[in-house]
């Protein structure tokens, strides 16, 4: 279990489709330039069926100017599974492991889940609870 505060992102609005996600990761990050410590988030609602590539917000960052959308991230508890390994195989056992993390009888329906990419090759998978 984490706690997490509330995060303000800019990000990219995508179908929740693979060939869209890769797309708009790389949108995204042309959009943002240098990914040098920046935070990097991915948010899925499966009630819309559309993904959000996520980069934590920096004083200066100008949605518009960048052709993003501004956003949070909602504050919460969340049930968390880290997954280790190289990309882009690592990326695989990202829709598996959250469906399994969805059978919590916990889970929270209000709020979206979130992929916090932590490193290249490490990913938390945070589910919300209540």
């Amino acid at each position: 279990m984490v706690e997490r505060d509330e995060t303000v992102v800019l990000f990219k609005r995508v179908a929740d489709e693979q060939a869209a996600i890769t797309r708009g990761w790389s949108e995204l990050e042309s959009a943002v330039g240098s990914l040098r410590g920046r935070k990097f988030f991915g948010v899925f609602d499966e009630v819309e069926h559309e993904y959000r590539a996520c980069v934590e917000r920096r004083d200066g960052d100008d949605p518009e100017a960048l052709g993003l959308e501004a956003g949070a991230l909602p504050a919460g508890r969340y049930a968390r599974r880290r997954l280790r390994g190289e990309p882009p195989g690592i990326y695989a056992e990202i829709a598996p492991a959250f469906r399994e993390l969805a059978l919590r009888p916990d889970r929270d329906d209000s709020r979206p889940g979130i992929e916090y990419y932590r490193s290249r090759d490490e990913i938390d998978l945070l589910l919300p609870i209540v």
